[in-house]
C-alpha cells in the first residue's frame, strides 16, 4: 500500500495481521515507526531517521528499494544453505550414532568425522559470499 496517511499506517499493518497475513512494512520516518514495529518484518531505509532504523527489524544501507529485493534474495539463499547444512548433520548423526553406539566405532575416527562434518559445513557456508546480488 502506498499514500496512507501516518496517523492509518499501523491501523493499515494491524489491519492486515488481523486477517492473518504476514506483513512487511518499509519505511524511513519518525511516522513509519510505530508501523514498522506493529509489522512482522520492518524494514528501515538506511538513509531514513535513527527511530526508523532502531524500531525495524532489517535496515538497509543503500537508500534504494533495490536493496530490498537483494535482502530477500540473500535471506532464501542463506535459508537454503541452512537447510543444507542441517540435512548433512542430521545424515552424520544417523549413521554415526548408532554405530559409535554399539562401540563400532573408534573415537579417533568419531573425532576425524566430526572435524570433517564442520568442516563441510564451513565450506559450504563460506559459498554464499559468491553470491552476485
Amino acid at each position: 500500500m502506498a499514500n496512507v496517511l501516518p496517523e492509518n499506517k499501523i491501523d493499515k499493518v494491524r489491519g492486515l495481521q488481523d486477517a492473518g497475513h504476514d506483513v512487511a512494512m518499509v519505511g524511513d520516518g519518525i511516522n513509519d515507526a510505530p508501523a514498522l514495529k506493529q509489522a512482522n518484518v520492518g524494514v528501515a531505509i538506511g538513509t531514513g531517521t535513527n527511530i526508523a532504523i532502531q524500531v525495524s527489524d532489517v535496515s538497509l544501507v543503500r537508500g534504494s528499494l533495490d536493496a530490498l529485493v537483494d535482502a530477500f534474495t540473500l535471506s532464501e539463499k542463506i535459508l537454503a544453505k541452512i537447510r543444507q547444512n542441517l540435512f548433512w548433520a542430521f545424515i552424520y548423526n544417523t549413521l554415526a550414532l548408532p554405530i559409535a553406539f554399539f562401540g563400532l566405532l573408534h573415537p579417533l575416527i568419531a573425532v576425524v568425522a566430526i572435524f570433517t562434518s564442520s568442516l563441510s559445513v564451513i565450506t559450504n557456508s563460506t559459498r554464499l559470499g559468491k553470491i552476485d546480488l
